[in-house]
């Protein structure tokens, strides 16, 4: 479903990526490790068009993405891409369910069918009763369940996931965990993971590490 051919990426003189190819099929857990600096993050955010490479290709569903024009690549990564990060990136001022819907209100979709979805996910995460509050009214746990969610509601192709429970407690990382694999199971979710957390990282279908700029498998 994704695959990437022959990636590099430089920042300066630093060679970070050097000629990365991997693939990933639907309902995948893949777990990307390495030590801090090894270019996890970087391999992320270019799988996921936040980043373009110097050199390679990027295909999820049979299309090229960085051969797209921006406008349409935009539209693409709201469309087939969900992503969470480790500090949740909620907007503050909305409540959990808008935040949620947040990529559907950009990618122009009917509110209110939009909003009953929002409200079916947070219940599949078990925070429906936190619909109407703020993020500063929810715990870590619950903050980043409503990430979850909103990476989820437009039903992309893969989530990309960066760090997701390096803010969170043993307990809440390991429900995190623990959900990812609910949701690959009964939404057939595919997830590509970068982590720090071994146990994490050896729950995956597969782990790559990066190593000197390459992909171990």
């Amino acid at each position: 479903m994704l695959k990437a051919t022959d990636i590099h990426k430089s920042y300066g003189n630093l060679e970070v990526l050097k000629g990365i190819d991997l693939e990933i099929q639907k309902k995948d857990i893949v777990s990307i490790v390495g030590a801090s600096g090894a270019g996890k993050s970087t391999l992320l955010h270019i799988l996921g068009t936040l980043d373009s490479p110097d050199r390679g290709n990027v295909f999820l569903k049979d299309q090229n993405l960085f051969n797209m024009k921006s406008d349409r690549l935009a539209q693409f990564r709201n469309e087939e891409i969900g992503f969470i990060f480790q500090f949740h990136n909620l907007l503050p001022e909305f409540t959990s369910l808008e935040n949620v819907c947040m990529p559907g209100f950009i990618g122009k979709k009917e509110p209110k069918s939009l909003e009953a979805k929002g409200k079916e996910l947070l219940k599949l995460l078990g925070i429906n009763g936190r619909t109407d509050h703020k993020p500063s009214q929810l715990s870590g746990g619950e903050q980043q369940r409503v990430a979850v969610a909103r990476a989820l509601i437009n039903d992309p192709a893969i989530i990309f996931a960066d760090e997701p429970s390096g803010n969170l407690d043993s307990k809440n990382a390991e429900d995190l965990h623990s959900l990812f694999f609910k949701l690959r199971d009964e939404l057939d979710q595919t997830f590509v993971i970068v982590t720090h957390n071994d146990h994490l990282a050896d729950m995956a279908d597969r782990k790559l590490e990066i190593v000197d700029g390459i992909v171990n498998i």
